[in-house]
């Protein structure tokens, strides 16, 4: 039999009556159903974890920050995501909450397309020893815990030093995250297709300072150096690690991706188009 889980998030009032229903759909056709109830502001205080393993699908019911919840646990399975848009921009999430039934119905007759994203993924090294790992689908920032305090980072990429880095803080997006906080602090957009990282700095002291772009090809390197404020690693915005001096953050791409059902190119560029409000000149 096969098994689904409904990732459900409980901040969305309409969330657990699509829930019912999608596992009503899904139970009349055979399948086992389970639910996971997911608070985002717990998840980000305390931290929350699910079981995947033994899932052949995963629906996520929120929006893109509950994608990036199931994303985290579904991709390092191969488990393909189903992810329903209640929340606002929708750049993952690409099913419409009134609109589920007949892209759900395609994906159990093999004929749903997909978009597959390539994820991040970091290990903090501390005196030799590995004390921290994660991955993420937009993206690792390592940025000082107080608003507006400077951090000094040394950066490297394929054993090529690129310098010290002297900022708030520092943002590696995937092509993914690209459109997110990276583009936020001044990163280029690019293309879901690529694998690639994007290096953001964030108010950096220096004026030359400018976002990087990186291949797969070679390991990001970035160590603590002596700082006045806290600073903080964290993994797609939702889960926190703190850092110290020293602590060496290694960041690459991973040999998995996420499977994102019911995606498509198409989808996102128009998502940027009516989200970012392109509309060209006057007369465009």
């Amino acid at each position: 039999m096969s098994k689904c889980l409904l990732v459900v998030n409980s901040f969305k009032g309409e969330s657990s009556d699509i829930a019912s229903q999608i596992g009503s759909f899904l139970a009349e056709r055979g399948w086992d159903v389970g639910t996971f109830s997911y608070n985002g502001q717990e998840a980000l205080k305390n931290g929350v974890s699910t079981v995947f393993d033994g899932v052949d699908l995963a629906v996520s019911l929120g929006g893109d920050g509950t994608v990036l919840f199931v994303s985290r646990g579904c991709a390092p399975l191969g488990i393909p995501v189903f992810a329903v848009n209640l929340g606002e921009f929708g750049f993952l999430a690409s099913i419409q909450r009134n609109g589920w039934r007949k892209p759900l119905a395609e994906y159990l007759g093999g004929n749903l397309p997909s978009i597959s994203r390539y994820m991040v993924v970091c290990r903090v090294i501390r005196n030799g020893v590995e004390v921290f790992s994660s991955n993420g689908l937009n993206d690792m920032t390592i940025s000082s815990e107080a608003a507006s305090r400077l951090i000094n980072l040394d950066v490297s990429y394929a054993g090529s030093n690129l310098g010290p880095f002297k900022a708030n803080g520092i943002i590696v997006a995937t092509a993914t995250g690209s459109t997110a906080y990276s583009a936020a602090a001044g990163g280029p957009i690019i293309s879901p297709g690529l694998k690639a990282l994007v290096l953001t700095p964030i108010s950096s002291f220096s004026l030359s300072a400018r976002p990087l772009v990186f291949s797969a090809d070679g390991t990001l390197s970035v160590r603590v150096l002596p700082s006045r404020a806290k600073i903080g690693l964290m993994a797609d915005g939702q889960i926190n690690f703190e850092l110290k001096e020293d602590d060496t953050v290694l960041l690459g791409i991973p040999n998995y991706k996420v499977k994102l059902l019911g995606g498509s190119l198409d989808k996102f560029y128009s998502a940027l188009q009516s989200k970012l409000n392109w509309s060209g000149g006057p007369r465009a």
